[in-house]
């Protein structure tokens, strides 16, 4: 006579719905393996919240540099020019993670119309991020040029042109905006030789192909060819240094760059 096999009690427990469940949103009842209205209510209003509060954290990153673009804008600072804090922070401006005893530069960069240039300047510490906080690049001592500046090319996602063969770090985003943080260090308690250092040094401009960085073979070949007309005038101002960007001071300016955290 063949034996029947029996599930265990333990087996049949362990997939059944029990009649009262007690968990940190209350006590959930499930009658006949069913819940009750109040209990579906109380687990529908405690997934949505879940929800909610995932749907913050993961956009927060977005969101703070939403907010401090918006701020740069509303205290009429554009993209490309450069708030600069030669006498320091101070609690005028609201920054996130910012102190009181460093030299800051900040701005944000549009590459909608295209890839653009970034000259760092010698002995800065910068971080280069799209517009998630993502990361891009950390130009100055902790990136490639080693703080020694250098020309930094950051180019736009799905940007097809050419670019160029060498003489610049070239990386690619993934945001048409990105934020560009930097800070210079005091010599001898004394922000002034940083100031300089930052305005001489910083320059921020659009590529155009064909010139700096792109050898006359490559334009030969059909690779790359500059703008026309080629003349004397064009040549010579597509290689002469651009001049500095527009630097606001951020000393005692008023303005926030905090993101909201309310509801």
């Amino acid at each position: 006579m063949q034996r029947i096999a029996q599930i265990s009690p333990r087996a049949m427990e362990s997939v059944s719905t029990p009649e009262r469940v007690e968990t940190h949103v209350g006590t959930l009842e499930f009658p006949l393996g069913v819940p009750t209205e109040e209990t579906a209510n109380r687990l529908y209003d405690h997934v949505d919240h879940v929800r909610a509060v995932s749907a913050f954290l993961d956009a927060y990153s977005g969101v703070s540099l939403w907010a401090a673009r918006r701020g740069f804008l509303e205290a009429g600072i554009q993209d490309h020019d450069v708030l600069l804090f030669s006498e320091f922070m101070d609690p005028k401006t609201l920054v996130l993670t910012g102190n009181a005893d460093t030299v800051y530069f900040l701005t944000f960069l549009d590459l909608t119309e295209g890839p653009v240039v970034v000259e760092v300047p010698p002995l800065a510490l910068c971080f280069l991020n799209d517009m998630w906080f993502r990361w891009v690049a950390d130009p100055g001592m902790a990136g490639p040029d080693r703080g020694a500046g250098g020309r930094y090319l950051f180019v736009p996602p799905g940007h097809e042109g050419p670019l160029p063969e060498g003489g610049f770090f070239t990386l690619r985003a993934r945001t048409t905006r990105l934020i560009l943080g930097g800070r210079a260090f005091l010599e001898g308690d004394d922000p002034k030789p940083a100031v300089e250092r930052i305005k001489e040094g910083l320059r921020i401009h659009r590529y155009i192909p064909g010139y700096y960085g792109t050898g006359v073979g490559e334009i030969v070949t059909g690779g790359t060819a500059p703008p026309l007309p080629w003349t004397a005038e064009t040549w010579t101002a597509a290689l002469r240094r651009p001049g500095p960007p527009r630097f606001v001071e951020g000393s005692g300016l008023p303005m926030s760059t905090v993101p909201p955290g309310d509801g």
